[in-house]
């Protein structure tokens, strides 16, 4: 049977066959990769991996389509969590665990901070996101797109943009185009913030009002002179800061100790 999409669910299922094909090769699935497919829907991707892999977990939140996978895939070879991906707990599966999956536009964002908690479990994850994420992702300090997504997930990740995937690949057609991108974790050895909670409400605060000043957007955290002493320009924006500068910025909080 035809099953309708729903919008509820940001449903756009992959059709063209030419971008199945070169999303699997990029991912490169190996036979005994632990991996995880995140929102398989009518299972584009799904059967072709399984082609390279002994054995797939998936997470998908619409009942039918679980269904549908369940009659089409055996158990033994792909084992179904009908879940929501913000609230599934990605730790009871193996490690190191590779991510796979094409993300419905509408929850993207909270999903990626939800999968930058257990970065440090992951090998990689090869996400299809809609294009103008894939854009603030990927984007360097000093660009219109770059912000308080790009600091947060490029402290935590490598980015490599692999794939421009076209509105006219997925059915129902979205009104957006996507793309897919490679995330690789960074070793603890690279994560030299001393408290990622410090870190976190540091970016926070400097995007949340993005056109003021980080002297006036950090002025209940930190003065203009302690900017200064990290070699910190008070009178820039948030979006003219490398992600070393937020680093420093919330280590001197962390040593300074609570206020």
């Amino acid at each position: 049977m035809r099953h309708v999409a729903r919008k509820r669910f940001g449903q756009h299922f992959l059709a063209d066959q030419d971008a199945v094909g070169r999303i699997v090769a990029a991912v490169a699935p190996r036979r005994g990769d632990a991996m995880v497919e995140i929102g398989p829907g009518l299972g584009a991707l799904t059967g072709p991996l399984l082609d390279h892999l002994s054995h797939l977990h998936a997470v998908e939140i619409d009942r039918d389509l679980c269904a549908r996978l369940r009659q089409r895939f055996p158990a033994d070879r792909l084992t179904l969590y009908e879940a929501d991906a913000l609230e599934f707990d990605f730790t009871i599966l193996p490690a190191p665990l590779r991510v796979v999956g094409n993300l419905p536009y509408n929850i993207s964002t909270p999903l990626l901070f939800r999968l930058a908690a257990v970065a440090a479990r992951c090998a990689d994850l090869h996400l299809m996101l809609q294009r103008e994420v894939v854009d603030r992702l990927t984007s360097a300090p000093g660009s219109k797109d770059y912000g308080r997504l790009s600091v947060m997930l490029q402290y935590r990740y490598a980015f490599e943009r692999l794939i421009d995937v076209p509105s006219s690949a997925f059915r129902p057609e979205p009104k957006v185009d996507s793309a897919v991108v490679r995330l690789v974790p960074r070793p603890a050895a690279q994560l030299a913030a001393l408290d990622a909670e410090s870190f976190g409400r540091v970016v926070k605060a400097a995007f949340s009002t993005r056109r003021k000043t980080v002297k006036n957007s950090l002025s209940g955290i930190i003065s203009a002179a302690q900017l200064a002493e990290l070699g910190i320009d008070p009178s820039l924006r948030a979006e003219n800061l490398g992600v070393p500068a937020f680093v420093a910025i919330a280590n001197r909080l962390h040593d300074a100790g609570p206020r």
